[in-house]
């Protein structure tokens, strides 16, 4: 029997839910005339829509309601759910990144806050939770699974399975985020094995990071319990995941474009193992496009059925996140509902969330208070120039990073360079730049220093401490001195986004939050975003976001060529590497 303060609760919310579906005048707004879009049997047909308490409890022609809602000749659907992002990636804060999204129709997000807990460790997570209570949207967390990402970097913290047991338990926590050291799934260590079983003993799900894994072991991936990934870069890498049982996120962001590489593996007999999300996005774009909803409107134009689009950015990402009252117009499920013009734009008129209709105009963020150790994380020692040398003997071939455009994996190549009194110099024709990851956590002093090729910068440098996963400070530049300018800069501002040219910073955005976020205004962020996308405009030829870019060359869980503060790292091997090769 339930005697609890919640059985009770519930016990007297479905008896009023039940009451109502029998008695829908008194619900709380009505839905009429409008084409109900059926995520179940993909389909469309003409209902009324009865909404109370924040849940729909009805379906069928209803005349009366507190509040009626006129939707003829329009589309009535789910809100957006956006199945995997990383709210610190857009640089403001939970309550802020859902003021930005809202209007878009996203209301449901899943995220996994390991950039914050990468810095600050549980106190980190904790201040993502408590800043979400203040959020327009519902922020549904998965814990940070490898804090460090690797044993081959310096982060702020490390978290053990023991650090993340107690937030299992939060209303607000659905599982284990994704598992991206793969070397201790595929060696079955224990600490990992103890991080898996505890979430599936609590009732919840595994989220994958099977980036560039073999067929084998996407075999052990999904032994072990692991049944989602979002890292399928090709139609094949997509379908060898749904053969093993494993749901697909396709990945639409700023970085990691694959959805159109994705998509003709998605059919009608396999799409509810498919589903959307973002991964990173930075605030400027998602301001304007929005996350799902942008990926389904990209994915009909480019063919895909506009009902599996749907489908795809709201019940599949339900169902593969367990969220059982969410994704879907039917009673029972939460009333988080849009209303709509067409079925290719899916631009919504009025937004439904928990069961009010949503004025935009009116939205103001709380917040939550930020702890010092999040908000002063810039600790580091002098970088001097000596630091970021990198020696080479005349005639030395190098081993360099590639971007490659969309993607988050990177080349490998081998190339001449430019060689200078026996060190690398950066040449703008061959547009090899120098790169180095600097500490910041905690003072050591560690920088390590490469090439990379594919930023097309032609002039300065550019540097940031949003660098994933462990986010020290990253910089490349044409030349040292002003990268020296750009670290400055940034350990002044305790952490940001900056651009130095002829000695000169041109332009920043400080992210005083664990500096990856700001404390501003999502709208004051966006505008100091396009400021500096404008000034960069001047030195780089490249048309993709750099910063972002710049960003994951730090990340050495993803293919192939990454930088760390303790060196060149060759994921393919999981080692680091010398820049210089042998002659």
């Amino acid at each position: 029997m339930l005697d609890t303060k919640e059985g009770l609760l519930m016990i007297q919310s479905l008896k009023t839910f039940i009451h109502t579906a029998q008695h829908p005048e008194e619900a709380d707004i009505i839905i009429q005339n409008g084409l109900i879009v059926d995520v179940f049997s993909l389909e469309t047909y003409e209902a009324d829509v009865a909404v109370k308490d924040g849940y729909i409890i009805g379906i069928g022609t209803y005349k009366e309601g507190k509040t009626i809602i006129n939707a003829a000749g329009k589309y009535v659907m789910p809100g957006f759910i956006d199945g995997h992002i990383h709210i610190e990636s857009t640089m403001v804060t939970p309550a802020e990144f859902s003021r930005a999204l809202l209007k878009h129709g996203v209301t449901t997000v899943i995220t996994d806050p390991h950039e914050i807990a990468n810095i600050a460790g549980a106190e980190g997570i904790q201040y993502m939770l408590q800043d979400s209570k203040y959020a327009e949207i519902d922020i549904m967390m998965k814990m940070p699974s490898c804090v460090p990402a690797t044993p081959f970097e310096q982060n702020g913290a490390a978290l053990k399975a023991d650090d993340l047991r107690p937030f299992l338990s939060h209303q607000n926590v659905i599982g284990l985020a994704e598992v991206m050291d793969y070397p201790s799934v595929l060696q079955a260590d224990n600490e990992m094995l103890e991080k898996i079983s505890m979430t599936i003993e609590h009732g919840l799900t595994v989220d994958g990071h099977a980036a560039g894994l073999s067929t084998d072991a996407l075999n052990v991936y999904s032994a072990a319990l692991i049944r989602n990934d979002h890292e399928a870069v090709t139609a094949n890498e997509a379908k060898d995941r749904v053969r093993r049982g494993i749901h697909v996120l396709v990945r639409e962001g700023s970085a990691a474009k694959d959805l159109l590489a994705i998509l003709p593996a998605i059919t009608e007999r396999n799409s509810t193992r498919f589903s959307f999300c973002t991964d990173d996005k930075h605030l400027d774009e998602l301001a304007e496009e929005g996350t799902v909803n942008y990926a389904a409107r990209l994915a009909i134009k480019n063919g895909l059925d506009p009902l599996i689009a749907i489908q795809m950015a709201t019940l599949n990402n339900a169902v593969c996140h367990q969220l059982k009252d969410k994704g879907a117009i039917a009673p029972g499920y939460s009333a988080d509902v849009l209303i709509v013009e067409n079925l290719n734009e899916l631009r919504p008129s009025t937004i439904v969330k928990n069961g009010k209709v949503v004025d935009l105009n009116t939205l103001q963020a709380k917040h939550a208070e930020i702890p010092a150790l999040v908000k002063e994380s810039v600790k580091m020692k002098k970088v001097d120039k000596r630091s970021l040398e990198i020696p080479l003997q005349d005639g030395q071939k190098a081993m360099i990073i590639e971007v490659l455009p969309g993607k988050l994996i990177t080349n490998k190549l081998i190339e001449d360079v430019k060689i200078n009194e026996g060190f690398f110099e950066a040449d703008v024709v061959r547009d090899q730049l120098k790169i180095a990851v600097c500490e910041r956590h905690h003072a050591t002093g560690s920088v390590g220093v490469g090439i990379v090729k594919g930023l097309k910068l032609k002039s300065g440098a550019i540097a940031s401490t949003v660098a994933h996963d462990s986010h020290n400070l990253v910089v490349a530049g044409t030349n040292d001195e002003d990268m020296l300018v750009a670290i400055e800069a940034i350990e002044q501002m305790q952490g940001g986004l900056v651009i130095a040219d002829k000695g000169q910073v041109l332009a920043s955005v400080p992210l005083r939050v664990g500096g990856i976020m700001s404390e501003k205004p999502y709208e004051e962020v966006v505008k100091e975003l396009h400021q500096l996308h404008e000034k960069l405009s001047s030195l780089s030829e490249e048309t993709q976001n750099i910063f972002m870019i710049l960003s994951f060359l730090c990340l050495p869980v993803i293919p192939s060529l990454k930088l760390t503060d303790q060196g060149l790292f060759d994921v393919d091997s999981f080692q680091h590497i010398g820049v210089g090769l042998k002659a």
